[in-house]
Parts: structure tokens; sequence; C-alpha cells
């Protein structure tokens, strides 16, 4: 008899979560694999653009949540003014991708990074870095000087324990001095972040940080020390980003200054850290509608039964962030209807390990539809994700869907 089967081809044909046999992600797509669902990306992409042009801000997201050049374009075409990034590398991975205004909210150290932010400048690559210190301005004056460029630079200023930044105002305008006797370097603005403030009051810590940039912004301004035609000052992650716009407005720096927010994970929002911080935004701003809604989700399969309340799924710490345990949200067989998502009521991930999920079925009465008797292996789960640059960086691609499960773009990631 003529052997009908198709060849077998050794070459892989992608990344995990890769679509094999059709764009049906409960079918043609072999998982696990992270799913953004359209609808609620598109909702987030507009609702936080309108937020921050009410509050006459500027948005420049921070693209090392997702490292996605199509997340990037979606952005900015939503009306962002430039994408935030981490690192030289990451800077150079947007700007390869079409994305021309780039705010690297780090120091920039070590020549070779340096090398890699100069290749951008000559390029066309309007970018502004951050310095905190003497030295670092010296060696950035001294590089970009030999380069025969010009490098603009934000001073950064932190808290006393935190992270990076100037710990005083003082400090501050001493290194706006330094900057100002360096040729090669631009003074800009101000920069800062307020996601490492503490204290038992965070609201209240929050606001008194933005009034210290804004303060540190008007005295360097007032002595003549920004030297950019348009300075920036620039807060905010995805947490705070509310009370930092609140501020800057209230401050009427003037139609020189241009505040800048930087959230990035409002993008596909999450279903665990910032859900939470969601809800105190909503809490202090009832006047705003509906809210971020979670976009990212991963797809996994149920791998085995091995007891009666156990469901051991095809799922780790390779596929998932692990500061929350992912939240199982629906279920779905096999094949089957999008529109028919099963009961997971009770179910607790309990554990991960590299490539699998402990998921603890209950067994309570009045609870339906759980169970070995129920589950079968190969349904597949679908989980909520928390902090999504944690879950993003896993991954290569992932998969845009629509409404019924059915892919429409692989985004591809460049971490």
């Amino acid at each position: 008899m003529r052997d009908t089967m198709p060849a077998f081809d050794p070459t892989p044909g992608g990344s995990k979560g890769s679509m094999e046999s059709g764009r049906e992600l409960l079918c043609g797509v072999s998982l696990p694999a992270a799913v953004i669902h359209e609808a609620p990306l598109a909702h987030n992409l507009a609702w936080m653009q309108r937020f921050a042009e009410v509050r006459g801000a500027h948005l420049a997201p921070h693209g090392k949540t997702t490292m996605a050049p199509a997340l990037f374009q979606r952005q900015l075409d939503a009306g962002a003014w430039g994408i935030t990034l981490a690192t030289a590398p990451q800077c150079r991975s947007a700007f390869v991708h079409g994305v021309i205004r780039l705010l690297l909210a780090n120091q920039l150290v070590g020549e070779a990074n340096m090398a890699i932010i100069a290749g951008l400048i000559e390029a066309g690559a309007d970018i502004t870095g951050v310095v905190d210190g003497a030295e670092n301005v010296r060696q950035l004056g001294r590089y970009f000087a030999a380069r025969g460029l010009r490098l603009k630079v934000l001073i950064e200023l932190g808290i006393p324990g935190g992270r990076c930044g100037c710990r005083h105002h003082d400090q501050v305008m001493a290194l706006g001095e330094r900057i100002d006797a360096e040729p090669a370097l631009v003074l800009a603005g101000l920069e800062g972040y307020e996601g490492v403030v503490p204290g038992a009051r965070p609201e209240a810590e929050v606001s008194a940080y933005a009034w210290r940039l804004v303060e540190a912004a008007r005295a360097l301004d007032h002595d003549g020390l920004i030297e950019a035609a348009e300075p920036i000052i620039t807060a905010s992650g995805s947490a705070w980003y509310d009370l930092i716009a609140e501020v800057f407005q209230a401050a009427r720096l003037g139609p020189r200054f241009v505040p800048v927010l930087r959230p990035g994970c409002y993008v596909v929002h999450d279903h665990g850290l910032y859900h939470d911080a969601q809800r105190g935004v909503m809490g202090r701003r009832p006047e705003l509608e509906r809210g971020l809604e979670p976009a990212l989700e991963v797809f996994a399969q149920v791998q085995s039964l091995p007891e009666p309340d156990l469901a051991i799924v095809a799922m780790g710490r390779r596929d998932v962030g692990g500061d929350r345990l992912p939240m199982p949200l629906r279920r779905y067989r096999e094949g089957g209807d999008p529109a028919g998502a099963l009961e997971v009521a009770g179910w607790e991930v309990v554990k991960l390990m590299d490539q699998h999920a402990f998921v603890r079925l209950p067994d309570a009465p009045g609870v339906v539809n759980v169970g070995v008797g129920d589950v079968r292996v190969g349904d597949i789960i679908a989980f909520g994700v928390s902090h999504p640059c944690l879950t993003f960086d896993k991954w290569r691609t992932l998969l845009r869907v629509d409404e019924r499960l059915e892919v429409r773009e692989v985004i591809a990631t460049c971490f």
C-alpha cells in the first residue's frame, strides 16, 4: 500500500507557541502559547493615550515590558511621543524597527554601550539619556566629544535608599554645573522613578517626590543650566502614573517643558500586580471610565492527572513570570468551541517548576464541572499572569488573537 504520510521535516518551524496546522488557537497551535487578545489591547492603547493627553502630558511607554516592535508601532500609531528603553541594545532594536525618538531611562555606562548610542545618533536617532553622577558625566563627555557628537541627558533624581539617581537637590544642581562644562553634553531636563519610593503612606510620598522633581527642574531652568529648547520632566511607572500626572499638571511648568509619562505594562495590563495597582488608580480617580483590561494570557494543556485533586499542566517558569503564581481563568476542550469555556472555579496553581504547573483541583460540595471525572488530559487552560514584563521575556513570539481565538498576528520580540 502506498505511504500517504508526509515526509518528516526536522527543520524547526519556529519557537514555542507556533502555529502548526492552522490559525485556531484551540487546535492549530503548539501549546503553551503566550496570547494577546485584540479587544483589550486596543482598549488599553486608546485609554492610556487619552489619559496622558487630557492631563497635558506626552506618553513614552517603557518598551522593556514587551520588546515587541509591532506593539511599539501600535503605541506610536495611537499617539505616543516616543518609546522608553532600559539599555543600549534595546534602543538599537527599537531604532532598527523604526522608532526614532528614544528615551534611555538608565545611565549609559561602558564604551561598548556608548558606541551603540553614538552609532544610533549618527544614523538619525533622537536619543536622550540619564546621568546621576560626576564620573559618568566625565566619561560621557569625553567619549561623545571624541566622536564629534552631542548627547542629550536628563539628571536623575532618586531617593535615599532607592535605586539610581542623585539623592538630594544640591547634588542635582552641582551635577547641572558639571554637565554645563561638558561641550559634548546637553542638559535636557530631569528624570525620576517613583516606583521605589517607600513609606507607610505611599500616595503622599509619591506625590511629594513628584513635587521634588518639579522643584529641581525649576531650579535648573532658573539657573540657566538647561540647554535644550524643549526640556523634559519625566517619571511614572505603571502603578502611580496618575499621581505623577496630577503633580506635573498642577505644577504649570509652562509651554517650554515637556511632561512625559513612561508606563509600560498598561499595554497588556495583567491579572495580578498591576490589576491591584489599577484598582487604586480607579479608586483615586472616580471620573475615569472602565479602566485598563488584561490582554495577556498563557494557554497551556493538562499533561497529567496523577491524583484525584491534582492536574499537572505543561507550563512552567520558562513560560510565565513567577513573582505571583498564574491564575486559572478558563478551560477549553482541545479543538472545541471557543465560546464554550468550561469552569475552573476553585482551581489554584500551587507550584511552578521549569516546565510544569501543579494545579490543585477543588473537591467540595456545590462546585461543579471539576475533578478528574470532568477534566481530561489535553484540556486547554487560559492563565492570567502578573507583571507582564516577566512573561514577555520568555517568548520570542506571541500570538494576537480575536474574540474567536483565531490568530490574527504573530508578534516577535527582540530580547
